[in-house]
């Protein structure tokens, strides 16, 4: 995958222990500005703060021109860690591109292990796009995070007294929870699954 700004900023910050003020400041943007630049929604960089960018990344003007052409990127998470936002630092691995309509319909990518859901067109290894939310409709496949810890991808099946987690694989036993469990333990929706991308469809 073609470098983007996002991930040559995000590798600067973390090679030389900076913050989006010290970006801003010497680009002379706000730090919002710098913010949008690292989660990935790139839009039109002007040339004069191309040129600061690139001299500050010791990169060629050329180059940063051409990188800044992939204005629409998402985070791709890996091992989400107990105590971390879904979106810090630690749990980014990569950025793919995305089309603008999609940007806008989602947040970040999922990449999925095991077989739960591969029923529903969703593999090993495959990168699931997700839009955050804390609310779902019954019927929909979200993301579930599990007493603070465990993250998990299942169908929502919502009853008066409980809530089924469902796989999509009639190996793998549905998750039961009753309201009480869900609110102690608790049971969380974090997001709603978009689409699924197999490594095939990010080339």
């Amino acid at each position: 995958m073609k470098p983007n700004i996002s991930q040559m900023l995000n590798e600067f910050k973390r090679q030389n222990n900076l913050t989006n003020d010290y970006i801003a400041d010497y680009c002379g943007v706000t730090r919002s500005t710098v913010s949008r630049w690292c989660s990935g929604k790139i839009r039109k960089i002007s040339q004069e703060t191309l040129e600061k960018l690139s001299d500050m990344l010791h990169v060629n003007f050329d180059e940063m021109s051409a990188v800044s052409k992939f204005a629409y990127t998402r985070p791709v998470l890996g091992v989400v860690k107990a105590g971390y936002g879904l979106l810090a630092d630690e749990n980014i691995e990569d950025y793919v591109k995305v089309s603008e309509e999609d940007y806008d319909r989602g947040d970040y990518f999922l990449r999925v292990t095991g077989d739960s859901m591969k029923g529903a067109h969703i593999h090993e290894g495959d990168l699931l796009y997700i839009r955050q939310c804390v609310d779902l409709p019954s019927g929909s496949i979200g993301i579930f995070l599990i007493g603070g810890e465990e993250v998990t991808v299942k169908r929502l099946i919502k009853k008066k007294d409980y809530w089924i987690l469902q796989a999509a694989n009639d190996e793998v036993e549905p998750r039961v929870y009753t309201l009480k469990e869900i609110e102690e333990l608790p049971v969380q929706i974090i997001g709603q699954a978009i689409y699924s991308r197999t490594e095939l469809q990010r080339r």
